[in-house]
């Protein structure tokens, strides 16, 4: 077994559309290596810092991930000891087993894939952020007190007129019977 701490650059599109590490970041990496009988077992974690934009307000944040991973490097002769012990699931083995390259190992990969499974899906910028108003875009942060007056949905306007003229008729009609009964009585 062999402890190892390094301090990497971060590779190009390490994160999503909303949040990521930016290239060239520094990327501390702390990996414990053992040698087990099919190849390297890879333990660490990962510490990177995140840039991106709150999804609730849109303002610039900037965060720290940390990301552990586990993966295992087979020798590249596992392959040919594998065969004798056959699964039925070849293709799939193939696909997802990672090798090493001499005493060499490609971590990108693993690491990719904890740092962007570790990111949060909807950043924010602080845990109660309001966000923007729908109306206008405001941001809400730096005006609590943010408000628009009623204003009616065009398409709702028609009803809105509809219900004042059922209100004013209520109040004509003090006696209780309904708008145009008289009429009816009368013929």
């Amino acid at each position: 077994m062999k402890r190892l701490s390094r301090t990497v650059d971060a590779p190009k599109d390490l994160g999503t559309e909303v949040i990521g590490v930016p290239e060239g970041a520094q990327v501390d990496l702390d990996l414990r290596l053992e040698a087990v009988m099919e190849g390297v077992l890879v333990t660490g974690s990962a510490r990177a810092p995140l840039t991106g934009e709150c999804v609730r307000c849109l303002e610039p944040l900037e965060q720290e991930c940390e990301a552990d991973f586990q993966e295992l490097f087979s020798y590249p002769d596992a392959d040919d000891r594998s065969r004798f012990t056959d699964t039925g699931d070849d293709a799939e083995d193939e696909d997802d087993t990672l090798n090493l390259e001499g005493d060499l190992f490609d971590l990108e990969p693993v690491l990719r894939d904890a740092v962007v499974l570790s990111l949060p899906m909807q950043p924010v910028c602080q845990e109660d952020c309001p966000g923007l108003c729908p109306r206008c875009g405001a941001r809400l942060a730096d005006d609590p007190d943010h408000q628009h007056d009623e204003a009616v949905d065009i398409r709702w306007a028609a009803l809105e007129g509809l219900a004042e003229d059922i209100r004013h008729g209520e109040k004509d009609n003090v006696d209780g019977t309904a708008p145009g009964a008289d009429e009816k009585q009368e013929k």
